[in-house]
Parts: C-alpha cells; sequence; structure tokens
C-alpha cells in the first residue's frame, strides 16, 4: 500500500492585540502638535478601521479617498480594485491630515500619494512599520506588534461585535471565508 497520509498542519491564528491596547497606541501620537503625527493618527486609524493591508494602505492615492461617500478605493494584492467603506473615526483623521498635516508634508505639488513620508515622497511599507514599532514602545505594549497585527485586531475585534463573516471577509479582501475563519 502506498497509501500517504498528509501530515496534520497546525492551522496558525493571526496575532491579536486586545481593543484596550488598539486605542492606546491609536491615541499615542495625539500627545505631538505636527503633520507627522496628524498623518500617524490617520494611518493608524485607517489601518485598523478599514483592515486594509499594509502595501494596499501606502499605495494610496489622494483621489482613491472619497471623505463624502466614506469610501476608499484601494488595489488589492491580485491587482484588482476594491473599495472599502471608511468608519467615522478613520474618516475624521483623515479629513484633519488631509487638511492640516498633508499640504505641510508635500513638496511636489503632483505628488499623488495619500501618506508621505518627512521627504514628501509616498511612505513606504518599511516607514509605516517604524512608525507603528515607535508607538507600541512609547505606549508600553509588550507583545509584538506589526501593521499586520492592526488588520488581524480589525478582523477578529469585528467579528466579537457580531459582524457577520462574509462582511469581513469582503472588507479584508479575502476570495474565500475559509481565510476569514481562522479569526
Amino acid at each position: 500500500t502506498g497509501d500517504m497520509v498528509s501530515p496534520k498542519v497546525k492551522k496558525h491564528t493571526p496575532h491579536t492585540i486586545p481593543p484596550e491596547d488598539v486605542d492606546k497606541l491609536l491615541a499615542a501620537p495625539n500627545q505631538y502638535n505636527s503633520s507627522q503625527s496628524l498623518r500617524d493618527v490617520a494611518l493608524m486609524e485607517t489601518l485598523y478601521a478599514t483592515g486594509v493591508r499594509v502595501t494596499e494602505l501606502v499605495g494610496l492615492d489622494v483621489e482613491d479617498v472619497d471623505l463624502y461617500n466614506r469610501l476608499m478605493a484601494c488595489d488589492a494584492s491580485n491587482k484588482r480594485r476594491r473599495v472599502v467603506p471608511i468608519f467615522p473615526r478613520a474618516l475624521v483623521s483623515l479629513e484633519r491630515y488631509l487638511l492640516e498635516g498633508r499640504p505641510h508634508l508635500v513638496i511636489d505639488p503632483n505628488e499623488k500619494a495619500l501618506f508621505l513620508n518627512h521627504r514628501g515622497q509616498r511612505l513606504t511599507r518599511q516607514g509605516l512599520w517604524l512608525i507603528i514599532k515607535r508607538y507600541v514602545a512609547e505606549v508600553g505594549i509588550k507583545e509584538p506588534v506589526t501593521p499586520h497585527t492592526l488588520r488581524h485586531s480589525f478582523a477578529a475585534h469585528m467579528l466579537q461585535a457580531g459582524a457577520n463573516l462574509r462582511e469581513v471577509q469582503e472588507r479584508l479582501g479575502h476570495s474565500s471565508t475559509v481565510t476569514t475563519q481562522q479569526y
């Protein structure tokens, strides 16, 4: 009998942080009064309140955000665009960043990127990671937190609050509910 049995693979549960740690993290930049702190609040709020991937977030252009209709269009990893709703909390920080923060960071008036670094250029994945790492250390969260942790926490917290699996699947851009069920 040449039947091979594949080994059981342990399912990996995505790392999340409790809502109170998310709140501490999202509030951290508010103690500073700068264009960067407005950007940082908008960045983290948007990441958490939409569940978008890091690549999708740093790839956003100003024109991809529709504050009036509370929608954001982003490029998914498989190159199809998807539209995600923006929760009120992120909407307020995005609006404030666009009005009071971004104008002080932009150098080239033709720059389309929504989130800019201190040189007025598109923020990179690494730049986002460093921003989050800084605030995680600042607020004293001991466990590891990556930008993806906020995405996972968004999904877990939505499901805990009673959202249905299909809704969370669509928000995250998963092609299958099987991927979303891990939360």
